[in-house]
Formats: C-alpha cells, sequence, structure tokens
C-alpha cells in the first residue's frame, strides 16, 4: 500500500530554505576554519571547495601556487556564486603563508597520508582554536615541505581498493567532521 499520509515527506523549494543573503553570509558569524589549496589543477575543484565552504560558513579560502582564482568560468560553474560571500585570498607561496598563519596562533593541519598521521575520526579540533587545513594536488598531494612545516598531519581513514579521494570530497569529508565536532563541544 506504501507509506501512510502522515509519513509523506515533500521536497523543499529553494524558498523554503531559508539561506542567507550575501550580505548576511559577510556579517554571520563564521566557522574558524581556514582551508589552504596547495597547487590545485582543476578548477572545478576550486569552484566544488568554494561551494562547500559557503554552505559551512567557512572563514577564508587561501589559494596558492598554480591553484586559479576567481572570477573563472570553470570555477564559477561548480561555485554557483559563492566566490562571493566566502572570502578569499591568492598567496603564492604555500610556505610563507604558513608562517604566517603560525605567527597568529592557527594550527596548521596537513590532509595527507603520512608516517604518524592522526586520523580525522580521532582528530579532536582545539577548543578556541582556529584551524586552517591544506588539501594538495591531485596527483601529487600536499608537497612535503608543507607536510613538514604542518603542525599536524591528518589523514582520512579509508578502506576500499583506491587510495585517494577527489580534493573537493577530502575537503567536504574534512570540513563537516571539524564543523560536526566543533558543534559538539
Amino acid at each position: 500500500m506504501g507509506i501512510a499520509n502522515e509519513f509523506a515527506m515533500r521536497k523543499l523549494k529553494n524558498s523554503e530554505l531559508e539561506r542567507l543573503s550575501v550580505a548576511d553570509f559577510k556579517t554571520a558569524e563564521k566557522t574558524p576554519i581556514i582551508i589552504i589549496l596547495d597547487n590545485i589543477r582543476s578548477l572545478n575543484n576550486v569552484g566544488s571547495v568554494f561551494r562547500t565552504s559557503d554552505a559551512f560558513l567557512i572563514e577564508k579560502i587561501y589559494l596558492c601556487g598554480i591553484t586559479a582564482t576567481p572570477p573563472h568560468k570553470d570555477i564559477h560553474k561548480t561555485a554557483l556564486g559563492s566566490t562571493d560571500t566566502v572570502a578569499w585570498e591568492y598567496v603564492e607561496n604555500t610556505i610563507d603563508l604558513i608562517e604566517k598563519l603560525k605567527g597568529e596562533n592557527i594550527q596548521i593541519c596537513a590532509i595527507e597520508q603520512a608516517e604518524n598521521a592522526t586520523m580525522l575520526n580521532d582528530f579532536l579540533p582545539k577548543p578556541e582554536t582556529k584551524h586552517a587545513f591544506i588539501f594538495g594536488n591531485e596527483v601529487k598531494g600536499v608537497a612535503q615541505e608543507v607536510v613538514t612545516a604542518s603542525d599536524i598531519i591528518i589523514e582520512i581513514p579509508q578502506f576500499g581498493t583506491k587510495h585517494s579521494l577527489n580534493i573537493s570530497v577530502s575537503c567536504g569529508v574534512v570540513i563537516w567532521d571539524v564543523f560536526s565536532k566543533l558543534l559538539d563541544s
């Protein structure tokens, strides 16, 4: 017979989602997370990271090295306007950025598979601390010099036959995990 009417679900219309306006987003309290994209080749990945960062009120995105910057049609295609809401800045050298952020007492977290890495499920964000998460190149990952300069290396546990995730997927997983932990703290 199907589901009883009392349990029926109706998909919400965009107008019912009560999303922030661009002006409200800019003044809203941000999640104390910074994203660093280091030498990302795919403009679609860059756009996807902007969109995810908008969804979770991420404070800022730094675009480093060869990572493309807005405005660009291929970034816009996946960002869907989030390049207008999420604060971003281009910094050519990731190591220089890390040194600057460390000087501001921001914990630098590289997302990579490395010896002595902390598994994401075991990572607990420090209360009252801002964290910067570095995501590396689609082929080479986070550069060794960037890994070495980081305060902590975080690895996303994986259990299948592949040894990596797409960078925009990795970013979404990390943002959601840390956002959830911050909400619970």
